[in-house]
């Protein structure tokens, strides 16, 4: 049996001392064909442990019906760490924020308009427990009580940055511990007072969250927690991206001189992040902050995080710089790195058929019809999509089309004819004119992902308030939800060069390949939109960066014929796309 306790101010393991040395690496990520690659240049790297958190989303997709396979085996990932020879920590906490969708809380969750989030509601209780009684019996056998490598498990997540009931923590902690859970338990938070006073239980191990100033940040763990072992368990050694923002990096020298004062201070510590992976489908999250300036900011689908290891799982300049730097604290052998995963350009590929979203509604939705246009989640919908359709009187001149707290993106086309995108951050009106006899009124919603993080985390997805021309609200809707899960409905037809469209379009291409490889899809001429591959969802692509190309994993390729759809939410300048051999994530 190998327990990790802790005895005064450190850890022990087998009686024996141990500093933690942890990478997060998420499952929910990566291909699982890659868990072992990224799995082994950790333990290369140095590093004893393995961290991941739990995204409810991705397990429980609809209330009721599990999913434990495919990127979702989370027993699997646990496992092939353990064969690897690391420790696992796993963080299964119902909230996880990792820049996820709806910080994987699921979005069914949304239908229940009476229930509160994060906190002792006896609603939000049930459906947690719910989720429980099935994860946690998935977890107990490969606890290292019971010889297996899971040696902790967070009760929540920077809870004190959202709230301070301390009665739903202890709730959590009971519902683990009751479920077989008897590893050490701990919180995670900033290192401030109204976190570590919010998101702390006074018998459960804390720990401090931060990317600078490791002496400050322990300086006020200690304040708290005088006689515990010290341990960061989010050092923030690179940075995510947001659409429209620049590409963020944090500089390695940096990364390398707080590493040097945390183990130089027998701290334990978790890299957050030492992989990120990728926000495949519609997963990515996004931040709005509480401030009087604050906007919606969706991130983006690369999720590189500039750390040691990318995105495509190559070995970078930092990996090194932080494995020199451990090395002087504590003996970590040779450096076996397995073999480099080769990456292939594929040259462009010419887009050879389409068809238009609008006229494939009768296939990819099955309309309702609503007074008011309401959100996606009261229709059932998670992701992607929807559409709202009515018929204006007129002749009304010169009127402002207003769109009330649109959720995230609109297209609005009037009798077909596209004219205007009102943006959340953006939400200005659009001028109209109504002619004699009236219009139709079409808008196309994009839900660019829910907040993952702060006070807005109940975050529903459409037109989430109304519709009005001037004052008056607009009634009698038809709405068509287009959640995307699935596109084999769609008939397309050779590409009429005669002219540039401005519609939403599902493009179609194939392509062949003798011998799969990591590649790197480039979209330049392309506006907005999304990318599937032999049916798997890659994510969003936006012209508007900073991301220029998407990452394709080898094996979601197949020798011989491949298939690429793409949904451009505008217009392209040329029908091609390019299979590049190098990422780019811009700057």
């Amino acid at each position: 049996m190998t327990n990790l306790k802790i005895s005064g101010t450190h850890f022990t393991m087998n009686n024996n001392p141990i500093q933690l040395v942890s990478g997060a690496i998420h499952y929910f990520r990566i291909v699982p064909e890659y868990w072992r690659d990224r799995l082994v240049k950790l333990k290369a790297c140095g590093f004893n442990t393995v961290e991941t958190y739990v995204a409810w989303n991705i397990h429980e997709p609809e209330e009721g019906s599990f999913c434990f396979e495919g990127m979702a085996d989370l027993v699997r990932f646990i496992e092939t760490a353990a064969e690897v020879g690391l420790y696992v920590i796993v963080r299964p906490s119902p909230y996880i924020c990792a820049e996820w969708e709806f910080g994987g809380l699921p979005a069914w969750l949304l239908r229940y308009p009476d229930l509160r989030l994060r906190c002792l509601d006896p609603l939000f209780l049930t459906k947690v427990d719910a989720y429980y009684d099935v994860l946690i019996p998935k977890l107990t056998p490969l606890l290292s009580t019971n010889g297996g490598p899971v040696i902790a498990l967070q009760i929540e997540n920077e809870y004190g940055s959202y709230g301070n009931d301390n009665l739903y923590l202890e709730h959590l902690r009971q519902g683990m511990i009751s479920r077989g859970i008897d590893v050490l338990l701990f919180t995670s938070d900033g290192a401030s007072d109204s976190c570590l006073q919010g998101g702390t239980l006074p018998d459960v191990f804390a720990t401090v969250n931060f990317g600078t100033d490791p002496e400050g940040s322990f300086r006020k763990l200690k304040e708290y927690r005088p006689n515990e072992p010290l341990m960061c368990a989010e050092l923030w050694n690179g940075g995510f991206d947001h659409w429209m923002k620049p590409h963020s990096t944090r500089d390695t020298e940096e990364v390398v001189e707080i590493c040097e004062q945390i183990w130089g201070a027998g701290a334990s510590v978790n890299f957050y992040m030492f992989h990120g992976g990728t926000n495949f489908g519609f997963y990515n999250g996004a931040n709005h902050g509480a401030g009087a300036e604050a906007v919606y900011e969706p991130t983006v689908t690369s999720y590189d995080y500039d750390c040691p290891i990318s995105e495509s799982g190559e070995v970078t300049p930092k990996y090194h710089a932080v494995r020199n730097v451990l090395a002087k604290f504590m003996d970590i052998g040779d450096c076996q790195l397995p073999e480099p995963i080769p990456t292939q350009s594929y040259g462009a590929i010419r887009v050879t058929e389409k068809v238009s979203l609008m006229e494939s509604l009768g296939t990819l939705s099955s309309p309702v019809v609503y007074p008011c246009p309401e959100p996606m989640e009261k229709l059932g919908q998670k992701y992607g999509f929807i559409l709202y359709s009515t018929t204006v009187s007129g002749p009304r001149m010169g009127e402002e089309l207003h769109l009330q707290e649109v959720h995230d993106r609109a297209l609005v086309f009037l009798d077909g004819e596209f004219i205007g995108t009102v943006e959340r951050w953006n939400p200005a009106p659009l001028k109209v004119d109504i002619p004699v006899g009236g219009a139709k009124l079409d808008i196309l919603v994009e839900n660019m992902g829910r907040i993952n993080f702060g006070p807005y985390l109940k975050d529903y997805k459409g037109i989430t308030e109304g519709v009005r021309l001037g004052y008056q609200y607009l009634f009698g809707w038809t709405i068509y939800p287009l959640p995307l899960d699935s596109l084999n409905s769609l008939k397309f037809k050779p590409i009429d060069k005669t002219g540039k469209s401005n519609e939403p379009n599902f493009y179609k291409a194939t392509f062949e390949v003798e011998t799969a490889a990591d590649t790197f899809i480039r979209l330049d001429g392309w506006t907005k939109g999304n990318v599937w591959i032999n049916g798997f969802h890659l994510g969003r692509y936006w012209n508007r960066g900073p991301q220029k190309t998407l990452y394709l994993p080898a094996p979601l390729l197949r020798e011989g014929t491949n298939e690429i759809i793409i949904f451009e939410l505008h217009s392209t300048d040329d029908f091609v796309i390019k299979l590049e051999d190098t990422a780019d994530l811009g700057e």
